[in-house]
């Protein structure tokens, strides 16, 4: 269970959040604050996992708390709910690390994608016991490596994804001229058969397109090309 505050001076707006909050499982408010004291309050408590930071609060911006946050509660995560969209603002939130940045007014699709990408982060850190290159790569790149991950589960059965991608990346290569299952087989290093297997499912994504073309001796060749690039 993740514990998490709102710092958020519109008691409505806090309490707008405090119910999307409520709509994931996984989560739990501890605590609200409607200022810059109390919030840094609230932190010292040590209670709190993330934090739903305002930037335009009475007393002082949520953005000039990132560098106390870091320093006093570095493992406190901090996600920016504001209507700040000046670039200085944007910058000095990435600097310090926000681990996601949302400009009010927030529906809660955009919410509730925040929060979900945020505790399959926690989750899949927690879970390793060391950092190579790949979880680091999944760590950070959540719509690369990371989405492949989800992606493998619903692939169909003799689908890699891996492979795929593999696929996908040569279709690209002269796509004007495309390619049979025969050559692409040549290249994956694999049956014709198999390479077909992959280029007609690209084919049902609507990634790839099939059309038949006329050899020397009149035989059809079914030949496939890159769409949607």
């Amino acid at each position: 269970m993740i514990n998490v505050a709102i710092a958020e001076d519109d008691f409505r707006v806090a309490s707008i959040h405090e119910q999307f909050l409520e709509k994931v499982e996984g989560v739990r408010v501890v605590n609200k604050a409607l200022n810059a004291s109390q919030t840094m309050d609230q932190l010292a408590k040590g209670e709190i996992d993330l934090i739903l930071l305002d930037n335009f609060m009475p007393d002082e911006s949520g953005v000039s708390l990132l560098p106390l946050i870091r320093e006093r509660f570095p493992e406190v995560d901090v996600i920016m709910i504001t209507a700040a969209t000046e670039k200085a603002v944007v910058e000095v939130a990435l600097k310090y690390g926000v681990v996601d940045y949302l400009i009010k007014p927030v529906t809660f699709e955009r919410f509730q994608q925040a929060i979900k990408s945020y505790l399959e982060r926690k989750a899949f850190i927690k879970e390793k016991e060391s950092y190579d290159q790949t979880v680091i790569d999944q760590f950070f790149h959540r719509n690369g490596s990371m989405e492949r991950e989800k992606q493998k589960d619903s692939l169909p059965k003799g689908i890699d994804q891996l492979t795929l991608e593999k696929v996908e990346g040569l279709l690209d290569r002269y796509h004007h001229d495309g390619w049979t299952a025969e050559q692409m087989g040549e290249l994956m290093g694999a049956s014709r058969t198999t390479a077909r297997r992959y280029l007609e499912y690209l084919i049902s994504l609507d990634k790839a397109k099939a059309e038949l073309e006329y050899g020397m001796v009149g035989r059809p060749e079914r030949k496939y090309y890159r769409i949607g690039q």
